[in-house]
């Protein structure tokens, strides 16, 4: 690659996910010259579109087509497989760059902080979905599901993808690129009971429509809602017109679940009001998950004192993330970001996506959300372009620590390897180690 034009000057993007590539665009449609680097610590882009996004859902992951476009064009470089605080530092890219943008994501699980937490069969969100998504670092999660009963706390979308990749037949699978070991260990748990629970009620869930809707299409598992918990809501209060219309739908399709008398061997709870006290053991595994009745004052969840027990082997917690500590990056520890201040974090230093605002919004909203940072950064280029030495820098720390990147090119092989190992019907087989990935290059 030529040298970056010192007028336009050069941007470290960290992470290669939709908030990063979406800032990445931004400031090459406004500063064009302007030497951009993206540096994953996986040999794959995409983020969460590739390990997060349901596998299911594949026209969601279509998006990448256009992220493509972003890192093919004339300045940009992907330099996958280059871990931060492994392979060079916080305080380097800040030297090496004018400007540097945190797009890290929130890759850890938060806890529930009940007893239990620490047994055999207890996993979050984000490594039980990293399991059938064939991310490298939750490819030996190997989940037990060796019990009927599967309990996934937390009403958003993504509590809703883990149950109806639980409940979905192999044969509903086809089409997907859910990772075949994750295929086969569902297909052969002897599942009849998934229990989706949320501490409030319908009201307060954050699932879309589209993704609630998805349960009452599935092949051998019907969703079941007790009626009354619908009785006398509706959706009159909410202030936002747009937030109004996705609850009355939500109300809609839980009253056509809820009157559904169809039988078949899976049934997706769909439990409110229910609020997670103690993780049940013996023999170090899971046994059961006891759970408070709870009621909704004022939008919060409130204590009734009564509880109920459920018979379950497994329990997933699907109730938000935080980042990934790397040393030198500001944390606030109370909300799980990058400490900032509407995306900036300290002179030339910027934060993009979840990292930024926590984990909330689907993958458009990260938008709008990473154009208005991308402003801050074209800002601060004005004054700052030229100050460092840009690329250049940061190709020598790596060759110097025998360190070799995986190029976008480099990609495409292993894209092209992934697809041409996968089983008829489906998009692509991905490996699951990095090692697997950098032998693919050969």
């Amino acid at each position: 690659m030529s040298s970056p034009d010192s007028k336009a000057g050069s941007v470290c993007i960290v992470g290669s996910g939709p908030s990063g590539l979406y800032a990445a665009d931004t400031i090459l449609r406004k500063r064009p010259g302007c030497a951009i680097d993206i540096i994953d610590r996986l040999p794959t882009p995409f983020g969460l579109v590739r390990a997060g996004v349901a596998p299911d859902h594949q026209g969601t992951k279509n998006i990448v087509r256009q992220f493509e476009r972003s890192m093919t064009k004339p300045g940009v470089r992907f330099l996958g497989n280059v871990c931060i605080g492994r392979d060079v530092s916080y305080a380097e890219l800040k030297a090496s760059y004018d400007a540097v943008v945190l797009a890290l994501g929130a890759p850890v699980d938060r806890t529930l902080g009940i007893a239990g937490e620490d047994l055999d069969g207890v996993y979050g969100s984000g490594a039980f979905v990293g399991w059938y998504n064939a991310h490298p670092d939750h490819a030996d999660l190997a989940p037990r599901l060796d019990a009927p009963g599967v309990a996934v706390i937390g009403n958003g979308n993504v509590a809703l993808d883990i149950a109806r990749i639980l409940a979905k037949t192999p044969a509903e699978m086809t089409g997907s690129d859910i990772s075949a070991p994750a295929v086969d260990a569902i297909a052969a748990a002897p599942l009849t009971d998934i229990y989706l629970l949320g501490r409030r009620g319908p009201l307060e869930a954050s699932f879309t429509s589209a993704e609630l809707g998805e349960l009452g299409h599935l092949e051998r598992a019907r969703p079941v809602i007790d009626p009354a918990v619908l009785d006398g809501l509706t959706a009159e209060a909410v202030a936002d017109p747009k937030e109004q219309k996705v609850k009355d739908k939500n109300l809609e399709i839980l009253r056509e679940f809820a009157a559904r008398t169809d039988d078949k061997p899976l049934r997706v709870h769909l439990l409110f009001n229910a609020a997670p006290q103690e993780i049940l053991g013996a023999d170090g595994r899971v046994r059961g998950l006891r759970i408070e009745r709870t009621r909704v004052e004022n939008g919060r969840a409130v204590s009734t004192g009564e509880t109920f027990d459920l018979d379950v082997g497994t329990v997933v917690t699907a109730i938000g993330y935080r980042i990934a500590a790397i040393d030198g990056v500001p944390v606030d520890e109370n909300r799980g970001i990058v400490a900032n201040q509407d995306g900036m974090v300290e002179d030339g230093v910027f934060v993009v996506g979840w990292a930024k605002r926590g984990p909330s919004g689907v993958i458009p909203s990260n938008r709008s959300d990473s154009m208005a940072v991308a402003e801050l950064i074209l800002s601060h280029l004005e004054s700052a372009a030229g100050r460092t030495p840009g690329p250049t820098a940061i190709d020598a720390l790596l060759a110097e620590r025998g360190v070799t990147p995986v190029c976008f090119d480099d990609w495409q092989k292993i894209n092209a390897a992934e697809v041409a190992r996968a089983a008829e019907g489906r998009p692509r087989e991905k490996f699951t180690r990095i090692a697997e990935m950098l032998e693919a290059l050969k």
